[in-house]
């Protein structure tokens, strides 16, 4: 038997949620957001993702009528770069896990990354 659906990675469909809260920047509700994931999603999937997200502490959430609104706990980027941070705690060699970061940046990417550091050093001086 095959199917029309194409699997999501492990995670993607969390992640498409909350792509969906940091667009919209507004507290949404279980229908907002399977509205705006374009509707191919069942209502109960989408809610039992939110649910999981607060669980997580992803997500906040506050009553509102029978339901709840749901917005993201932090900031898509304070998010990523707390994901980075995690992935390089989990590593042995860290300096190995940075040079392999360091040389898939591109350049624009880099020079950013090089004012910053300076910019972070500086301060700390």
């Amino acid at each position: 038997m095959t199917t029309n659906h194409r699997r999501r990675a492990r995670g993607g469909l969390e992640a498409e949620v909350m792509g969906v809260l940091w667009e919209h920047g507004v507290p949404m509700s279980a229908t907002d957001v399977q509205t705006a994931l374009g509707g191919d999603l069942a209502y109960n999937t989408v809610q039992t993702i939110l649910i999981r997200l607060h669980d997580k502490g992803t997500v906040l959430r506050r009553k509102a009528g029978r339901g709840h609104l749901y917005w993201p706990a932090q900031d898509a980027a304070t998010a990523a770069a707390d994901r980075m941070r995690s992935a390089l705690g989990e590593q042995t060699d860290r300096h190995a896990v940075l040079q392999q970061f360091a040389a898939g940046l591109d350049e624009s990417d880099a020079a950013v990354l090089r004012q910053l550091l300076g910019a972070e050093a500086r301060r700390k001086k």
